[in-house]
Parts: structure tokens; sequence; C-alpha cells
């Protein structure tokens, strides 16, 4: 049994030494980033990678949700971190696309953010729910602003305080 179990290890180690001989051929490069001819090529390489708003956005809407889900649990301390984050996750995206950010201030994160922090902050159903609301219409209102209004048609935009949560 040992023999068996010795020659099994021994044929197994020879297997993956050739597998991974085989992932990486000689001479093949692994550094995508340190392989570009300058800094100029590398730094528009990972402007392509990072991308653009959009993945900000991805973001901001799993959180968005995220924030319904919280105050559907009368949960408000998870519902302002999510809060929190949606303002730091918008910050970020414009430092990618300076071009959203005047929108971004002026709509969201000027004013409303704080508002809707402060009545998460309160504890009080009516007044999370109210600011929910206020969050969604400058979510909205941003889009129409930025010439993207179709991303107002989607599911996400329908959440409002659930019927068993209505005093």
């Amino acid at each position: 049994m040992k023999y068996y179990l010795l020659a099994i290890s021994i044929a197994l180690s020879i297997f993956c030494s050739a597998v991974l001989a085989a992932e990486s051929p000689e001479g093949e490069s692994k550094g995508w980033l340190l392989d570009a001819e300058n800094d100029a090529a590398r730094f528009e390489l990972l402007q392509k990678y990072l991308r653009g708003f959009d993945q900000p956005m991805w973001e901001v809407g799993k959180r968005f949700r995220a924030v319904h889900d919280a105050l559907s649990r009368d949960n408000y301390e998870l519902a302002a971190y999510h809060w929190d984050k949606i303002r730091i996750t918008i910050k970020n995206g414009y430092l990618k696309r300076p071009a959203r950010r005047a929108d971004a201030e002026a709509i969201l994160l000027n004013t409303t953010w704080a508002e809707v922090n402060e009545a998460f902050g309160t504890r009080d159903a009516g007044k999370a729910w109210a600011a929910f609301d206020k969050a969604r219409n400058a979510c909205m209102a941003c889009h129409v602003a930025e010439s993207v209004p179709y991303m107002n048609n989607q599911h996400l935009f329908d959440l409002s305080r659930p019927s068993s949560k209505t005093k």
C-alpha cells in the first residue's frame, strides 16, 4: 500500500509540473503593466483597465438596494454605512470622469447627501424612508442632467417603503 501511494504521489508531482510548465511558456511575459513601453503606455493601460463611471455607478446601485434592504429591517446603522460608501464611490468615480463632478455635487453630494444621512441617524422610520425617496429622486435627476434618463427605467428606481412598514 505504501508503494502504491508513493507511486501515485510521484505521478501527480510529474503531472503537476508538466501542467505548470505548459501554463507559462518560456519567454512569455506575465507583466502586462511592467512590459509596457513607457510610463505613458502604462497609464493608458491603467486608464483602460479602470474604465469609466459605469463601474462606480454599478456599485452605487448595489449599495442603494442595500440601503433599501437595511431600512426594511430597521437597521439604520447599516443604511448609513452604505449611504456613506455611496458618497465615497461617487467621488472615486468622478476622479476617473471629472465631467461628472458638477452634477454629482450639485444634485446629490453638496446638500442632499447630508440631509439623507441625518435622517438615517434619527432612527425614525418615517424620516428615513422620506430621505430614501429624496435620495432616489436626486439620483434620477442626476441621470437626466447627465443625459442618461434611460437609467431611470429600471427596477432599482421602483424601490420604496414596504407596505408593511407604512404607519
